[in-house]
């Protein structure tokens, strides 16, 4: 070895090495091969073995403290002290020590063999180890120590590659190539255990994440911008429902209100007593449809005005019975083993269903003044889609701002319209009721006097500075068993829609998934603000809107507090009348528009939930295409039941859809289990539900082609306290429910 390649040692020399005792030596005992030994498969001779010519040594490393250091071949630490090596006595072992090193014991019996046959090998000989491996030092990385095999016929040659054969032994086989798991075989992620300061400083596309709390202006501009791009959702339900009571302008003012209110108290609950995420509790589309099949049943064909206080009321008793039944599904723990029928192929379907359902309502309304319809339509679509990445002062407001833009601009222009005379016809009254005109010529117009002029309606000029909603404010609720069952199968309904909406969610606000028990609170509290609803009246449930994932996605803004403060303001502003009023003033034609593109959003996102599966796979697809086609085919069925095709009805051609009950293909002698029956099997999303959850639990399909919801474990919150104060219970209140152990982390 050239000594000018050994490199000056950066630490002190150390001592002399400790002689070995006799017995180490003389010990029959095999000495236990090391790592790099086994893996080549090397068996070396030790010196008291019982072949005297193959008495060649390992050089061990110099002895270190005793250390809690991996062994990489047990798999597990150790705390076994490494022995001594033996001394030293050649020459190259006196450099390797000078260096540092460990010595090297060199056999005196394999060198007289060496030189008794003149460096000759001979064929078969099983080499030994005569050098010193290469040593990694504290000062650097591992520098090469001479490595030498000495044969039992005297010959001193370099050692075989380590997955070459050394000896007699067989050479050790490639590794195999790594195995694919089948398509068949279900694919299992394992939980990711990170650090409470991992979690918080990974790379983010939010602006502000679950726990952020940005500034006080920036928060209130968040929240603002967060409810604005939900107007929609929050404001529309009413503007439908009312007038089909036969309620007015300042009822429908009142209900608004009350519906504000409603929202910012439940989804104060909701993010600090239910799921704990960012979601906004409102009036769900869900509820819709079967508010307008109570609305338009029989039972209240006789009555003789004030039709609107005495249907709310019924509508007040089925929500409260049907939302007991949501929060009991979700204490119970019931909730908890459903959700493994729920898949994003069931969501999705359902989701889409809603959206889809209401397709007889849209353009008809639209139709009455196609001029403004026309404009609401396009102008919401032109923002949504074609400047959606236009960015003013770095904030993408056309598509944030969608549907405000669109009303507002549509509404003045409407405004305008009826400023100059387009809709005003000569000897023309709009107050006057359409079956005391008797001029043709007024009778011909009076239809877009009515929906097309802006002035109609007196809400903003009646309606109060100041007024609080209150429990009960249109009378005692009125229960009604086959009102209340058809509710509670809507219950069922909404709570998937929520579970979909809860694990979406989850994945935007960069945080894990909730566990069963969460979901299972947030069912239950969803249940409680449904109760609330139908304590002050708004005429629909309260639940988690599944605009809240579009919402989310689109403002970069998942921050709780940002929430919880534009929650407040919702209560602000429901007590000031004026408020509602304004609300209530919007054109039908307008509100008409602004719901053809909110259902259509709401059957894109539900399309959207099918990228948690496997999107591509034709079992899928065949599910969900089955479950939309027989969502809008049975129903009809159902709908065109008994009806004579030139059969005249009071009702509105956009309601008949709900007016199954009267006609329908169930005729049994209990009139309530008729209209149960005709009612549940006429709505779209019911029928998605079914045929979807009953294909998708029977079909064959993986985990991972089902895209099953992977819901996090209570120990994630042992592990990790990021979760953990991402969804526990604030104010100590969890202690209280620690002992319902299928409710809560």
């Amino acid at each position: 070895m050239a000594t000018n390649e050994l490199q000056p040692p950066r630490r002190s020399r150390p001592g002399p090495w400790p002689s070995a005792p006799a017995s180490s030596v003389e010990s029959n005992a095999p000495r236990q091969p090391l790592s790099w030994a086994r893996r080549t498969g090397f068996r070396p001779m030790a010196s008291g073995d019982s072949t005297p010519s193959t008495s060649g040594q390992i050089a061990l490393p110099r002895p270190r403290e005793a250390e809690n250091h991996p062994d990489l071949d047990a798999r597990r630490p150790t705390n076994t002290p490494i022995p001594p090596p033996l001394p030293a006595t050649s020459t190259a072992e006196r450099i390797n020590r000078d260096r540092g090193d460990p010595p090297a014991q060199m056999d005196q019996a394999g060198r007289n063999a060496r030189e008794a046959n003149g460096g000759v090998r001979t064929a078969g000989s099983v080499p030994t180890l005569t050098g010193q491996m290469s040593h990694a030092t504290p000062n650097g990385p591992a520098r090469p120590v001479p490595v030498q095999a000495t044969t039992p016929n005297g010959h001193v040659g370099p050692l075989p590659p380590p997955n070459g054969s050394l000896g007699s032994g067989p050479p050790n086989p490639p590794p195999p190539p790594p195995i694919r798991p089948r398509r068949d075989e279900e694919a299992v992620t394992l939980p990711q255990v990170m650090d409470d300061d991992e979690v918080e400083t990974r790379a983010t596309h939010m602006n502000y994440e679950l726990r952020d709390t940005p500034g006080l202006v920036p928060i209130i501009l968040y929240a603002v911008q967060h409810y604005l791009s939900m107007m929609g959702s929050l404001i529309l339900m009413p503007l439908i429902i009312v007038p089909a009571m036969g309620g007015t302008k300042e009822e429908t003012s009142e209900v608004v209100s009350t519906v504000l209110f409603i929202s910012g108290v439940t989804t104060l609950l909701h993010t600090f007593f239910g799921s704990r995420l960012p979601l906004v509790q409102g009036p769900s589309f869900v509820f819709l449809a079967p508010a307008l099949a109570i609305i338009n049943s029989r039972d209240f064909e006789s009555l003789n005005g004030n039709n609107f206080k005495h249907i709310m009321k019924q509508l007040q008793g089925s929500l409260i019975i049907s939302s007991a039944f949501q929060a009991i599904l979700g204490y119970s723990g019931i909730m908890s083993l459903l959700i493994r029928l729920i898949t994003p192929v069931v969501t999705s379907a359902t989701i889409t269903a809603v959206g889809l359902s209401f397709f007889s309502y849209g353009f008809t309304q639209v139709g009455t003044c196609l001029e403004i319809g026309f404009v609401q339509i396009m102008l919401v679509i032109i923002f949504a889609l074609y400047l959606r990445k236009i960015r003013v002062f770095g904030h993408r407001v056309f598509l944030v701002y969608t549907v405000p833009l669109g009303l507002g601009i549509t509404w003045a222009l409407a405004f305008l319209l009826t400023e100059s005379g387009a809709y005003s016809y000569k000897g023309c009254d709009i107050n006057i009721p359409a079956s005391n005109i008797i001029s043709d010529y007024c009778r011909k117009h009076i239809s877009r006097m009515k929906h097309c002029r802006v002035d109609t309606s007196h809400a903003l000029r009646s309606s109060p500075w100041f007024r609080f909603p209150y429990p009960l404010q249109w009378g005692t609720p009125v229960f009604n068993w086959k009102f209340a069952i058809v509710m509670c199968s809507v219950a069922i309904i909404a709570s998937v829609d929520s579970v979909g909406t809860y694990h979406a969610s989850s994945v935007f606000a960069t945080t894990r998934a909730p566990t069963p028990g969460v979901l299972s609170r947030g069912i239950t509290i969803e249940g409680v603000s449904s109760i609330l609803a139908g304590l002050w009246g708004t005429g629909v449930g309260s639940t988690t809107l599944t605009e809240n994932i579009h919402t989310i996605g689109i403002t970069k803004m998942a921050s709780r507090r940002a929430v919880e403060v534009g929650a407040g303001i919702m209560i602000l502003l429901s007590l000031v009348g004026k408020v509602g009023g304004f609300i209530a003033s919007i054109p039908e034609v307008i509100v008409a528009g602004l719901l053809c593109f909110m259902w259509a959003m709401l059957a894109a996102i539900g399309l959207s939930t099918l990228r948690y599966s496997e999107a591509g796979s034709s079992r899928n697809n065949i599910i969900v295409g089955l479950s939309l086609f027989f969502s809008l085919s049975v129903p009809a069925y159902f709908q065109q039941y008994g009806i004579s095709p030139s059969a005249n009805s009071s009702v509105p051609s956009y309601f008949q859809p709900y007016i199954v009950a009267s006609h329908g293909p169930f005729h049994t002698g209990y009139g309530g289990v008729n209209y149960i029956l005709n009612t549940v099997l006429s709505l779209n999303m019911v029928i998605a539900f079914l045929v979807a959850v009953v294909l998708d639990n029977t079909v064959p399909g993986t985990r991972q082609e089902r895209g099953m919801y992977s819901w996090s474990e209570k120990e994630d919150a042992r592990r990790e306290p990021s979760f953990s104060r991402d969804y526990e219970l604030p104010f100590r209140v969890g202690r209280a429910f620690r002992w319902v152990r299928w409710v809560g982390l």
